[in-house]
């Protein structure tokens, strides 16, 4: 059976799913998306999701044409339609039909867009043994120019970054700021460990405040483990204990090489180990929002 996609108020089968070419999504990669998992038939974190998908596109002067209940129900729909109990959901608000020109004035109704499939970041042996990272030489967008906290369509700053870890032979590269400091990677935010503390860098650093980043966070201070948002450089980065990522695909990662430096001993820790198997056990039986 062909997969569903939910397109403006209609599911239509994905082969039919189309977005005309002047759509300003298409053209300038003017919109907001929001990516969600769903586990065991319950969508994680939706609030959280929704809010920040709203306060991006206020931020963007995008006004989303449905209610965030409408919405909800829109993604529970594409979800039953599909038949899926665990999958990832990708959410896109584009800006929507206009002229050529790069004014957002001639587009005159926001696209809405949901996508559901199975989704597997990393194989399983990553999640065993931990993957080596690169620092990429691409800076990531100050924040004065555009706000981290605005998830937008455009991510060519992060696929730029994406292609020196491919060009390395790694999955991931860690972005610096335009000061220095460790941002983020190009899709999941990173943290570190160091003398039994939890270290990851601050909102100021210019990064996205993801979702499951503050998940883990709270499951840290929740286990007596000291967590603390700082700026953190290259060097916090090649001297840590460990390191882990945190995103909604990837869950949590674990990291044993920066730069071709070994991470500790090389192997996943046991701060890293305890985080993962929290996260899990949280997103899948104790969350409830």
């Amino acid at each position: 059976m062909s997969k569903m996609v939910w397109m403006n108020g209609q599911l239509v089968p994905v082969e039919q799913a189309s977005l005309g070419v002047f759509d300003h999504g298409l053209l300038y990669g003017d919109g907001v998306f929001e990516g969600l998992r769903q586990y065991q038939g319950r969508v994680f974190r939706l609030s959280d999701h929704l809010r920040r998908l709203y306060n991006s596109a206020k931020a963007i002067r995008l006004d989303i044409p449905l209610a965030r209940q409408d919405i909800s129900t829109a993604i529970s729909a594409t979800l039953q339609a599909n038949k899926l109990t665990d999958c990832y959901i990708r959410l896109l608000v584009t800006r929507g039909v206009g002229a050529l020109g790069i004014s957002p004035a001639t587009c005159s109704r926001p696209s809405i867009i949901i996508i559901t499939n199975d989704i597997k970041m990393y194989p399983e042996e990553t999640y065993r043994n931990g993957m080596a990272i690169i620092t990429a030489s691409t800076p990531r967008i100050a924040a004065a120019a555009l706000s981290p906290q605005i998830k937008s369509l455009n991510y060519l700053n992060n696929i730029m970054a994406k292609w020196e870890a491919i060009d390395a032979g790694v999955p991931e590269a860690v972005m610096l700021n335009h000061l220095g400091f460790v941002c983020e990677c190009t899709a999941d935010n990173i943290f570190i460990v160091r003398d039994g503390q939890l270290l990851t860098p601050a909102e100021e650093s210019g990064i996205l405040l993801g979702i499951t980043r503050g998940v883990v966070l709270e499951l840290a201070r929740a286990a007596g483990i000291p967590a603390r948002e700082t700026n953190l450089t290259r060097y916090d980065l090649y001297t840590a204990d460990e390191c882990f990522l945190t995103g909604t695909g990837a869950e949590v990662v674990p990291v044993t090489s920066v730069d071709k430096r070994s991470i500790g001993n090389g192997q996943v820790g046991p701060v890293t180990r305890q985080l993962t198997l929290a996260f899990h056990h949280y997103a899948r039986h104790d969350e409830k929002a």
